[in-house]
């Protein structure tokens, strides 16, 4: 796994202004690659995000378990392990992650036989920069909504003390 490291020649008009990086929005790119990994990484540091890149699937799984991600952008055709393989490995282990599929090649078989599967987005390839950067936006922020969703009240706690019960104590151990 790579940490991307902007260039500034390396970008087009395109791919928009350098904005100050959100640390809260921590990106990982799965792409076998080079060269659509390094842009992709670019476009999306040059937008503002933290990211990460790795060079197939087992390193991103690798980078998976090290460390914390807001969001996975991975290739679906990649040596070791496939985007779906890895899509599998991020469901069996419950990680709350959404994963955007940027691929040439959808596999269409997989997510018929384990629609559970289907990617909170999918790219297919060629895209542009633009439709990378919506995508991301589009599912981080629907992210968020629906964390907020099912985030409980700030007073709440649990369990909820009844009527004439006292309020349970902060130091409870389980």
């Amino acid at each position: 796994m790579e940490k991307q490291n902007p260039s500034p020649g390396g970008l087009t008009a395109a791919a928009g202004q350098q904005r100050p990086p959100n640390p809260r929005q921590r990106i990982l790119v799965a792409e076998d690659d080079p060269l659509i990994r390094r842009i992709n990484s670019e476009v999306l540091i040059y937008s503002g995000y933290q990211v990460d890149a790795a060079e197939d699937g087992a390193a991103a799984w690798e980078a998976l378990q090290r460390n914390s991600y807001d969001l996975l952008i991975t290739d679906n055709d990649m040596p070791k392990v496939t985007g779906v393989e890895l899509l599998k490995q991020v469901h069996a282990t419950r990680l709350a992650l959404p994963v955007v599929m940027a691929t040439g090649t959808l596999p269409t078989w997989e997510f018929a036989l384990s629609p559970w599967l289907y990617p909170a987005a999918i790219l297919l390839k060629p895209y542009t920069f633009d439709e990378l950067l919506g995508t991301v936006k589009e599912v981080l922020q629907a992210t968020v909504r629906a964390r907020a969703e099912i985030a409980p009240p700030p007073n709440w706690s649990y369990p909820p003390a009844g009527p004439n019960e006292p309020a349970p104590s902060s130091d409870l151990r389980i």
